[in-house]
């Protein structure tokens, strides 16, 4: 199994001892089940954890989100999936989650069966697969990284 980066487990401290558990245990779970998946970890508003096969972000067929209260298991095309135990909430166009508040929520009935099936339709690219990568993106990192602004002079 592979253990999580750093740079994530610091980005997880804020959110408090049972948020960082929560987020952990999701991840954990995800990476059973796609353990060759690449992670793409964003501080944003929330600290959301991306899964995908290819190196593009975009092609995240799960994801993790911290909350105050909880942890979302959130699906990229999950108004797509087959969900027998009515787990999925959300209402927007594809995107559906499963709000984890406690441990045991993820050994509910279907949850790791949403996350099998999601990955059954992820994005995978042709040819062999690298070794599973792990990219923290901060908004300090975005930063450093951004274009500098250009000022018009006269």
């Amino acid at each position: 199994m592979r253990r999580p980066d750093r740079e994530y487990l610091k980005l997880l401290r804020p959110c408090g001892e049972v948020i960082q558990e929560l987020a952990l245990a999701t991840r954990k779970l995800i990476l059973e089940e796609a353990p060759e998946a690449n992670e793409f970890v964003y501080e944003v508003y929330t600290i959301a954890d991306h899964f995908t096969f290819t190196e593009r972000p975009s092609d995240a067929f799960v994801f993790i989100t911290t909350h105050a209260n909880w942890v979302n298991l959130g699906f990229s095309f999950g108004s797509l999936l087959p969900d027998p135990d009515g787990l999925l909430r959300g209402e927007g166009k594809l995107i559906r989650h499963v709000r984890i508040a406690q441990a045991t929520d993820l050994h509910a009935t279907g949850v790791r069966k949403l996350v099998l099936a999601a990955i059954a339709q992820a994005e995978r690219p042709e040819g062999e697969a690298g070794k599973p990568r792990t990219i923290v993106r901060t908004a300090q990192s975005a930063r450093k990284h951004s274009a500098p602004s250009r000022r018009r002079t006269r």
